[in-house]
């Protein structure tokens, strides 16, 4: 664990100045998350807490996937602090969302880049519908069913339902997979089949 506590670093080397003097993309993940954690705790800077989340979780889309009771249980982190990593993710699946709600959604990849930050953390299946309008921009996401770690049930009536309520002309039907495999199960091919 580093024993230099933030304020002890070299001035050009301290989160928060490094970020006035050289922009976001200067700093480290572990970095960023010391920005948004403010302390650390004895024996551990702010940067060391940030880079022992990344260890535990794997990457920023494991710490992501956290509840804030998850993240309470990591030394160092208490309430406040769990609240605002859980905000700050939310605010970047939002920022993803608001940017991609205002281009044509005709592309498998633009409609991952709309969901796939958010449902790829989700630990149970959801079954979603993207609503779009006319010119196949984003009018509404419905959230039709929610399931189990690996299955995901839902009629037609539910996911079209949301379809007539916004006056769509068009749905996107999508769902995740938590296990990682995306490979379809027979649920979803006779899901496919009913549509």
């Amino acid at each position: 664990m580093s024993q230099l506590k933030i304020r002890e670093m070299p001035q050009d080397e301290r989160p928060r100045e490094k970020l006035l003097a050289r922009g976001v993309s200067a700093l480290s993940d572990p970095e960023l998350i010391a920005i948004l954690l403010r302390t650390g705790l004895r024996g551990a800077n702010a940067v060391e807490v940030g880079r022992q989340l990344l260890e535990k979780y794997k990457s920023l889309t494991g710490i992501s996937r956290c509840s804030v009771k998850e993240l309470r249980k990591i030394p160092g982190i208490g309430q406040t602090k769990a609240l605002e990593l859980v905000a700050a993710f939310g605010l970047g699946q939002r920022l993803a969302r608001e940017t991609l709600s205002k281009q044509k959604l005709d592309s498998p990849e633009l409609v991952s880049e709309l969901v796939g930050p958010e449902m790829r953390r989700l630990r149970t299946e959801s079954l979603r519908v993207i609503l779009l309008d006319t010119r196949y921009r984003l009018l509404h996401i419905e959230e039709v069913s929610l399931g189990s770690l690996n299955e995901s049930i839902a009629h037609p009536r539910e996911i079209f339902r949301p379809a007539l309520t916004y006056s769509a002309h068009a749905v996107i039907v999508v769902h995740n997979h938590p296990s990682g495999d995306a490979s379809p199960s027979q649920t979803d091919h006779s899901l496919t089949r009913r549509l």
